[in-house]
């Protein structure tokens, strides 16, 4: 039976996303987030307004999401409870937030060069995806509390590399489910993918029928 519920977060399983920026003095920012869906070669980010990753966005209108597989899980959980932003915004020192400003060297992550973005890729994550931004909207306009607190980022993405390991032989354009092993938060604990429960009818439809023209372009201009 249903009972009626009020939890105060609906974190119901999304992958862990490690987004890479770039702040005003040129060094690297590295947050990780959950709040993200994508479309075709789009995404849609959910972000405070008041982190550094949001600030960086606004005025790079360009990132790095890196998504760290189950083997990262220690990694990620070093970067929590850290922020970019000097002094450190009321609500994440309520929440036991501080300030690091190397990132990557809390982590013990290595840096990557991108291809189209100023921001660096993160070597250790599977899947990395240059991206810009392409529309910033306000959540909850209609609300005044709520108001200016939260943003959501469309970003188009430009790149994508996938590490090898968690490719199907002999495609290159194609993850293997079976060995793509995402970190996914749910209810603020890390999970991973257990094995397929059940075939897919979906699964029937071939992959390059979801071709996009956003991944057309992208491909043109990577030759």
């Amino acid at each position: 039976m249903h009972i009626k519920s009020q939890t105060s977060i609906l974190y119901f399983g999304t992958p862990v996303v490690l987004v890479s920026t770039k702040n005003e003095n040129q060094t690297d920012n590295l947050a990780p987030m959950s709040s993200i869906f994508w479309l075709g070669w789009r995404c849609i980010i959910g972000l405070a307004a008041a982190s550094k990753t949001t600030q960086n966005l606004l005025r790079t209108r360009e990132c790095v999401l890196n998504l760290p597989s189950v083997h990262q899980a220690g990694a990620v959980n070093l970067l929590a409870k850290t922020t970019g932003s000097n002094p450190v915004p009321i609500g994440k020192v309520q929440k036991g937030y501080r300030y690091h400003q190397d990132k990557f060297e809390l982590a013990g992550l290595t840096k990557q060069t991108s291809e189209t973005v100023q921001a660096p890729r993160v070597n250790e994550c599977p899947v990395q995806m240059e991206a810009v931004v392409e529309a910033v909207h306000g959540l909850a306009e209609h609300d005044a509390d709520m108001r200016g607190k939260i943003l959501t980022f469309e970003l188009l993405i430009k790149r994508v590399y996938l590490d090898e390991s968690i490719l199907m032989d002999g495609h290159p354009n194609h993850v293997d489910p079976d060995t793509w092993k995402p970190l996914i938060m749910s209810f603020q604990q890390f999970y991973g993918l257990g094995e397929q429960v059940h075939p897919s009818t979906l699964a029937e439809i071939p992959e390059h029928l979801y071709n996009t023209p956003d991944r057309e372009k992208a491909l043109d201009r990577t030759g």
